[in-house]
């Protein structure tokens, strides 16, 4: 794997994002890729991001700030990131960094193991590796959600929604010009797309530690466990040939 892009979508994260750029910064100074890029897609922030991004890019030209039309949900911003990404694989990250960016070393030998055509990190293989857990009401609802999932889409993976998974260009592109979501349920429809294409996406145990603040109130929470029927119900309406 010699060519890749970091999708980091970004919502008000002024206070945690100068410190994960950071992480990546020394982490691909480890590496020797032929190209990378970071790109930090900013959804209609109101405080400091994109400013932060756009000072980062003049330093290191492997960062680059690209914009949301307002504010329209972290599956439009890993959309928009993956139409815009350049590298031959995609690999999109919460930008807490709760899993680890090391851990992509995980994904890619998986891939180049498995001879897969994708890979997601997951907090459900190995829970040992959870480093800091979420509270008990929403580690209970997750699993829920994942009994859920697995019933209306027949996906077999025993967590869709860890922020951290890898996916070939052309895998990527396909996805991106079928996904319907926008908020925070896109996960799981990236998921079926692929599997609904041909593709082969596999499941990596990585290390995860929750991180305080995150944007997902409660609320949202409880409204994506719609998500997996709707994502049936698109393909039954033929959204996704």
């Amino acid at each position: 794997m010699r060519s890749l892009s970091i999708i980091i979508p970004a919502y008000n994260e002024e206070q945690r994002l100068p410190a994960s750029l950071e992480t990546v910064k020394t982490y691909l100074d480890t590496k020797s890729f032929d190209f990378v890029e970071v790109v930090v897609v900013d959804d209609g922030s109101r405080d400091q991001t994109a400013e932060i991004v756009r000072q980062t890019a003049l330093k290191d030209a492997r960062f680059r700030l690209v914009s949301n039309p307002g504010n329209r949900g972290k599956g439009y911003a890993v959309r928009h990131g993956m139409q815009q990404a350049k590298g031959d694989w995609v690999l999109f990250s919460d930008a807490d960094l709760s899993t680890p960016i090391h851990e992509l070393d995980k994904l890619v030998a998986a891939v180049k193991r498995e001879k897969a055509d994708g890979a997601i990190g997951s907090r459900a293989l190995d829970r040992s590796l959870v480093g800091k857990h979420q509270s008990f009401l929403r580690e209970f609802a997750g699993r829920f959600f994942n009994v859920l999932m697995r019933l209306a889409t027949g996906l077999p993976y025993r967590d869709t929604q860890c922020g951290f998974k890898m996916l070939r260009s052309d895998v990527a592109r396909t996805v991106a010009a079928r996904q319907q979501s926008e908020g925070f349920g896109f996960d799981v429809e990236i998921l079926y797309l692929a599997k609904k294409h041909g593709f082969r996406v596999i499941e990596v145990p990585v290390r995860w530690f929750n991180a305080d603040g995150t944007k997902v109130s409660m609320w949202n929470g409880l409204a994506a466990f719609a998500d997996p029927w709707r994502v049936r119900l698109n393909d039954l309406k033929g959204l996704y040939k």
